[in-house]
């Protein structure tokens, strides 16, 4: 599914499905993988309002959002994530390789954030 075809009614059911952690077994342990993504939301915001990169704390949580709910991670960030926080989280999925070949999505239209490869690749 393309992040662009998310919507309030199905992405519970979309995160619900492609939700993998053999280690989870209550309610609480899923949504507290789902929180994952505010907190890399909040750290781009901050990184967009301050200049304040925490390239290894963000880093940390896409992995481990990538190894719950492996390639729906995508679709879930783009669909909480503004718009102007894209070419931040895109760079990271660069850097981690993690963008997706098919189907074309609209992350081929969106422009990296130069300044976060550049802290990425100084690692």
């Amino acid at each position: 599914m393309r992040f662009d075809e998310l919507n309030e009614s199905n992405y519970l059911l979309f995160a619900i499905k492609f939700y993998d952690n053999p280690q989870a077994v209550t309610k609480d342990d899923f949504e507290s993988d789902l929180k994952r993504i505010r907190y890399v939301k909040r750290l781009l915001k901050r990184y967009k309002n301050s200049g304040e990169l925490k390239v290894h704390l963000i880093l940390n949580h896409l992995i481990i959002l990538f190894n719950v709910f492996n390639d729906a991670t995508v679709p879930l960030l783009f669909y909480n994530l503004e718009e102007e926080l894209w070419p931040s989280i895109k760079s990271f999925l660069l850097f981690l390789n993690r963008i997706p070949e098919y189907p074309k999505t609209l992350v081929d239209d969106i422009e990296e954030d130069q300044n976060c490869l550049v802290q990425l690749r100084a690692l």
